[in-house]
């Protein structure tokens, strides 16, 4: 009985969006670039000192998103392009967040309620959670895209294995290429990918994906995050349509031109949490906050209200946003 309860666990670990590969990749690169102070700020919200305090948290949402409390935050995990791959893709957030809210307003919003000092300390942690799974999930293309509810309705098969679209960019392909999903498989990834980033081929774009980063205007930040991962769908995800994903198996000449960019994403979305919680640690280490573990926030903060950020936000119902409506604002299968 202890055996199927292992293997149980262990194969949902590999169902989460991005995977939890992926997620824990995103983690670990973070912690291998924020800086001493970001780390102990992130420890101290966490209570969480071991070597994995970021990782630890990293697929927290995607299990709170199917539970009655954290029901309302399913819309958070995308933003729901309704551009016409492969001809054109784009992201607008009037258009596309949609009134319930979106991976770009979620990011605002809990960027503003980690800060806020007037917040109980567990609405605090979970707002540290979420932004650490919500950088990760803005950069998978796939989640910023409204065609076939980001494909989760386009149907492939890969390695002989019916799935979908989504599946093989969120788990299939990550394990496929890092071989499993362990916390230790997502460690090496990441000790790969941050590697790259500091000396090997992506030191010389990194700062570009930072570019014009400001936790004080968080929407045009994650916005620029999405359009950047959108624009793979029309080059990468599917260049040739959504029938040419639908024939035949997608592994390996699919797997062989998707793998680059999964690795890209995963490595900007690492970099890019790193630097985030950087400069909101920064803020606060300005307001001379206090860090030892149990110690209270002890400063002001402005709160940005979760409503003012969907203001201009289109009330449009499209024929995508009754799709993800109908299969509860997630993806149509249990995570």
């Amino acid at each position: 009985m202890w055996t199927s309860a292992i293997l149980a666990l262990a194969a949902a670990r590999g169902t989460y969006a991005w995977g939890a590969l992926g997620h824990e990749t995103v983690a670990y690169i973070a912690q291998d670039f924020v800086k001493p102070t970001t780390k102990t700020w992130a420890q101290n919200i966490l209570d969480d000192t071991t070597t994995s305090y970021l990782a630890n948290v990293a697929t927290w949402a995607d299990a709170y998103r199917y539970t009655a409390a954290g029901a309302f935050s399913a819309p958070y995990h995308f933003i729901d392009a309704e551009d016409t791959p492969p001809s054109s893709c784009s992201v607008n957030y009037a258009r596309d967040c949609g009134t319930k809210g979106c991976s770009v307003s979620a990011i605002a919003n809990y960027t503003s309620r980690v800060q806020d000092a007037s917040l109980p300390d567990t609405e605090v942690t979970t707002a540290l959670k979420f932004i650490v799974h919500f950088v990760g999930d803005i950069t998978q293309p796939l989640h910023d895209e409204a065609l076939e509810v980001g494909g989760n309705d386009i149907d492939v098969t890969f390695d002989g294995t019916s799935t979908n679209l989504h599946h093989i960019w969120d788990t299939n392909m990550p394990e496929e290429l890092r071989g499993g999903y362990s916390l230790t498989d997502a460690r090496a990834w990441a000790t790969n990918l941050t590697s790259e980033i500091k000396a090997g081929a992506y030191k010389s774009e990194a700062a570009s994906w930072i570019s014009g980063l400001n936790i004080n205007d968080a929407v045009t930040t994650s916005m620029t995050w999405a359009t950047d991962a959108n624009a793979y769908i029309c080059s990468v995800v599917l260049p040739k349509g959504q029938s040419a994903v639908e024939s035949g198996d997608l592994y390996p000449t699919y797997y062989n031109s998707a793998i680059p960019t999964i690795e890209l994403q995963i490595a900007k979305a690492g970099y890019r949490l790193a630097k985030w919680l950087d400069a909101i640690a920064a803020g606060e280490w300005s307001k001379k906050r206090t860090v030892e573990l149990g110690e209270k926030r002890g400063y002001y903060h402005r709160e940005v209200r979760s409503e003012d950020l969907l203001e201009g936000v289109s009330s449009l119902v499209t024929p995508s946003k009754l799709r993800r409506a109908a299969v509860g604002w997630g993806c149509g299968h249990q995570h």
